[in-house]
């Protein structure tokens, strides 16, 4: 077989559920021609734990999730959590390296398997932690209450967007060290149980730690990763970059009158938190990424630039006809080699030629 080396697209979960829901054309044809490109090994859009955590807020959660995976053909991202740690650690072995502060970015930062090798229709489900439903959707309508509560005081601020940048990725520093400092606080304490209810953050301050060589002190070791924390290796990190400069944006929308009316405010920004999760830790890998288009508008803005950052397409309602452009420009790419290996590969299946 020849080899592929496949486009990675990012579909965000307002597609799924609209092409879900099968009421809407355009979103029927899109999937449809996602599922053909796939099939013809040109491109892979798996699905992510943030696209889980969305679906199972639905009523008919098993039926989307199954849609979801189909659309993916099996192929998944790594979970959130795993992609923003993996970022930090080599990040950090940068910095004590002294390095260049941009970080380098690889798909296996993001996925678990190679995909770029030729793959078939069967799909296994493996189950896993599933979060409660209830809690989901309570956690998201306090978060949402939560920021709309900050609009009244960034409104009164007189911070500047590069201010306000620095401060959310001094913020995300900082609670990376309290919740150690609460971790080992609690231990000190006998409160023993903090070690078996797996507390992430922790852990990834005992991971920072183990890179730093045995024989230097663990003040000293601390003062390195406190260094770090306030450092451009860590301002750098895909997900800290990205998500940095949303918030930040988001909040100089609304220095700029936006979100006045509570009541609309949460309407539109229900999803904001579950979005930055999505774009922040998937976009910066990803050959094209399919969001809504209030946060295309927002990640098309000279704050956040993603795609002049990162080379990533951003396709939304608002630019549809580009996306199957760019759909039209990969199927174009399949040569006579590859279509005698995809009839060879799958004899009952007609994926017609190649224009």
């Amino acid at each position: 077989m020849p080899p592929v080396k496949k486009k990675l697209l990012y579909l965000d979960q307002f597609f799924f559920s609209h092409a879900f829901r099968g009421n809407e054309p355009q979103f029927l044809e899109a999937a449809e021609r996602i599922r053909t490109l796939a099939a013809k090994q040109l491109l892979v859009a798996p699905y992510s734990t943030v696209h889980e955590d969305e679906t199972k807020q639905w009523e008919h959660y098993d039926e989307l999730l199954d849609f979801v995976k189909a659309t993916s053909r099996g192929h998944e991202f790594s979970a959130q959590f795993n992609v923003e740690h993996t970022q930090l650690y080599k990040a950090f072995e940068a910095f004590l390296r002294g390095e260049p502060v941009t970080y380098v970015r690889a798909r296996n930062d993001i996925l678990e398997d190679d995909i770029d090798a030729w793959d078939g229709y069967f799909r296994i489900d493996v189950p896993r932690f599933q979060r409660d439903r209830n809690d989901l959707k309570t956690a998201k309508t306090r978060l949402v209450e939560g920021l709309i509560e900050l609009f009244p005081r960034w409104r009164a601020s007189a911070s500047k967007f590069e201010d306000d940048v620095w401060l959310e990725d001094h913020a995300a520093g900082r609670q990376y060290l309290a919740r150690y400092a609460e971790y080992v606080q609690r231990l000190v304490e006998g409160d023993f149980a903090v070690m078996a209810n797996g507390h992430i953050d922790s852990l990834v301050m005992e991971t920072l730690l183990r890179f730093i060589p045995r024989d230097v002190p663990r003040l000293d070791a601390m003062k390195l990763i406190v260094d770090f924390f306030t450092s451009d290796h860590f301002r750098d990190i895909p997900h800290r970059y990205v998500a940095s400069r949303m918030f930040a944006t988001l909040k100089k929308l609304v220095k700029e009158g936006a979100y006045r009316n509570a009541e609309v405010a949460r309407g539109k920004l229900s999803g904001f938190y579950s979005d930055v999760d999505h774009i922040a830790t998937y976009a910066p890998y990803c050959d094209a990424f399919l969001m809504d288009r209030a946060m295309a508008e927002m990640v098309n803005r000279p704050t956040v630039a993603l795609s002049e950052k990162y080379g990533v397409k951003v396709f939304s309602r608002g630019n549809w006809n580009e996306m199957h452009a760019w759909f039209d420009e990969l199927e174009a790419t399949l040569t006579a080699e590859h279509q005698a290996a995809l009839e060879a590969a799958y004899p009952t299946t007609n994926f017609g030629a190649a224009d």
